[in-house]
Formats: C-alpha cells, sequence, structure tokens
C-alpha cells in the first residue's frame, strides 16, 4: 500500500500482481462498496441516477456543469436523503470565452431551418458554464466526499479551498502528460479517460489528441501514484476485467446506463441506442464546439463531423436549440447530442442499481457479467 501514500508522490508505482491492492485502495479513498464510478453525465442524469448508482454501492456522481447552485443544493440533498454514501459532483474547468458572432453557423443551419419550418434563436439558452466561486460557496455548504473536474482543474485558490472541505478530488486525463499534470496538483485519484468514451472528451493539454484505452491506462497508471479510474468502452465484465488487468483501480462507466429508466435519454436517442455499434459512434464538434463522442444523425451526415463555421465551445448549441426542440417533439434525434461511446452495444435497458452491481462486482471479483 506505500505508494498511494503521498509522501511518495512521484515515483513509479508498479502495477499489483492481481489488483487487489489498488482496488482496496480506491474503495478506503472513497468509502464505496464496489470500485465503479457512475459517470456524470450533463442534461443526462440526475439526482435518480447518482441515488441508484450508491444504493448499488458504487460512487454516484451529479454533473454540475449544467445547474445552477439552486439546483446543485437541492439535488445534492435529494441523493443524501435516498442514498448513504460516496457523493461526487463534478464541475467543468473550461476558459469561457466572450459570447462570438454565430451568423455563419446561423447560415450554415439555414437550409435545417427551412426544412423544419423554425426561426433561428434571438435568446441564447443556458450555457455549461465553469467552476467559480458560486459553485465553490455550494462546495463549502455541502462538503461533498468527491469533487470531480473535467477539462482541468481550477486555478489555485479555488483548488484549495475545495481540498480544504475534506473532498477527495479526482481529475480527468486523456493524456499521460495531463494524469501528470493532474497528479502534480494533488489530485487523489484519476481518470483515464480514452477515446473510447462518449460525451466530451476532457482534454486540457496540447488539444484533442485521443488516446486509446489499453495504450493511456497502463502508461498512467505506471506513472502516477495515486489509484487510476478507467473510462472508454467499458460496458460488461470483458471490458472491466481488461480494465483490471492494466492496473485499474475501479471503472467508469457511461454509456452502459443511458439505457436505465433512471437517466434522462430521449425517447429518440433510446432508440437510436438500441440497435446502434461501435461504428456508430465518432467524434463531433457540431453540437457544442468541442470534440464529444456520439451517434451519426441527420446533422453529421449533412454537415459532417465538423464544420468551419462552429462557435467555440459552449456557445455552438444555441443556434441548434429550435430545431433540436422542433425534432424531438416528433420523437426524431436529427439535431440532437446522441451522446454515446463505443461500447454502445453493450448498453442494456435494466435498471441502474443493476448495471452497477453488475459491473462492479466484476471489478471486485472478477465475476461474469
Amino acid at each position: 500500500m506505500a505508494c498511494w501514500n503521498r509522501p511518495n508522490r512521484g515515483r513509479r508505482c508498479p502495477i499489483p500482481a492481481n489488483g487487489e491492492v489498488s482496488v482496496a485502495a480506491f474503495l478506503a479513498l472513497t468509502g464505496a462498496r464496489l470500485p465503479i464510478v457512475q459517470a456524470p453525465m450533463a442534461g443526462f442524469a440526475d439526482s435518480a441516477l447518482a441515488i441508484a448508482a450508491i444504493r448499488a454501492g458504487g460512487v454516484g456522481s451529479l454533473a454540475c456543469a449544467t445547474l445552477d447552485p439552486a439546483q446543485v443544493l437541492a439535488e445534492t440533498v435529494a441523493i443524501r436523503a435516498a442514498a448513504s454514501g460516496p457523493v461526487n459532483l463534478n464541475f467543468f474547468c473550461h476558459i469561457l470565452p466572450p459570447a462570438p458572432d454565430d451568423t455563419a453557423w446561423r447560415e450554415a443551419l439555414a437550409q435545417f431551418y427551412a426544412a423544419e419550418g423554425v426561426s433561428p434563436p434571438i435568446a441564447a439558452p443556458a450555457l455549461r458554464r465553469p467552476f467559480d466561486a458560486a459553485m465553490l460557496d455550494m462546495v463549502e455548504r455541502l462538503r461533498p466526499g468527491i469533487v470531480s473536474f473535467h477539462f482541468g482543474l481550477p486555478d489555485a485558490l479555488l483548488l484549495a479551498r475545495v481540498q480544504a472541505t475534506g473532498a477527495k478530488v479526482f481529475g480527468n486525463a486523456t493524456n499521460l502528460d495531463e494524469a501528470q499534470a493532474l497528479a502534480a496538483r494533488g489530485c487523489d485519484a484519476i481518470v483515464a479517460q480514452g477515446f473510447e468514451a462518449g460525451g466530451h472528451a476532457g482534454h486540457f493539454l496540447f488539444g484533442h489528441q485521443p488516446v486509446g484505452l489499453s495504450a493511456l491506462l497502463p502508461a498512467i497508471v505506471d506513472t502516477v501514484d495515486v489509484p487510476v479510474i478507467a473510462a472508454g468502452g467499458i460496458g460488461d465484465a470483458r471490458g472491466v476485467a481488461a480494465a483490471r488487468a492494466l492496473g485499474a483501480a475501479a471503472v467508469q462507466a457511461g454509456t452502459a446506463y443511458l439505457l436505465s429508466p433512471e437517466t434522462m435519454t430521449s425517447a429518440a436517442h433510446r432508440a437510436r441506442l438500441a440497435d446502434a455499434t461501435a461504428d456508430d459512434s465518432l467524434f463531433t464538434t457540431l453540437f457544442s464546439g468541442r470534440a464529444a463522442r456520439g451517434l451519426r444523425n441527420r446533422l453529421i451526415e449533412t454537415l459532417g463531423a465538423g464544420h468551419d463555421a462552429v462557435p467555440p465551445f459552449p456557445y455552438a448549441s444555441a443556434a441548434l436549440a429550435p430545431l433540436r426542440a422542433k425534432a424531438e417533439a416528433g420523437g426524431r434525434g436529427d439535431y440532437s447530442p446522441l451522446w454515446a461511446g463505443q461500447g454502445v452495444a453493450l448498453a442494456r435497458a435494466e435498471p441502474a442499481e443493476t448495471i452497477t452491481r453488475r459491473l462492479g462486482m466484476a471489478a471486485l471479483h472478477g465475476a461474469s457479467a
């Protein structure tokens, strides 16, 4: 267990022969009964999914990037009232640029506005906002067991105040340099996000340079001295076993939950997920302005996975809002972000507690699932 102690930070930590030491470290760190983290999925999961994951013995996560502080408070209170276990509050750490002129993007979408009989929006919808002082105040009030960050970490003063609450800090790395940067700033665990993962790639150094989990995971495990959580394409016992063999202390699953009743996945999205394969999952910037993995739909098939007129993250979604609303009202996901990782074919329409327990027990005991 010595290689998990903070005084040894910086030295290489060999992969345990059977993975038990790293799993034990994760369980001790989080207080979870099973080495599984329910991925925070902004817009797709609220307190209901976190409650189910916690009840099953895993870490339940609440995606806070699309919530305001009052909503974070209400959702966290709901989680704590319904389940006893580790709660992870997840925040984005992107830099929010000034609102751009999106005229060119609206012009690129003109054909769709005409086809759907809708007008471009006048007012922009609420944006995904980066972690700030208001959210920090809420973290200090709620004192969650875990606070995790996507797209890097907040500035030193904000991070120090988060750590002062006693919360364990998790960071997300898409390459080895990012993992080393997170460890150097005191992260208690690191999510190794392979390019197979659905949703937004959490890169924050060198742009989007995706690495597959089978290469990324051992590189990070061999270099940092904190528990490493494997994420990307894991949806059954085979994926769990592979992650464990490569040194993962736990697994994080997101796409595996998208068909569960506890998620807010739309009917159109569920229909696409039901028959999707790994070939249907690709990176696109069309829906937010930043690379994220999801399923092909009309927008992607027409414009391609990217377009020169797409505004920077997170402004691209504003012009799509009326198109998305019109299509979803008719049961179509033509303009919606149908986030899903390459393990999409493994998703099952099961209760989230069942999914958490199945994957978590496989991670703990190597049981088949």
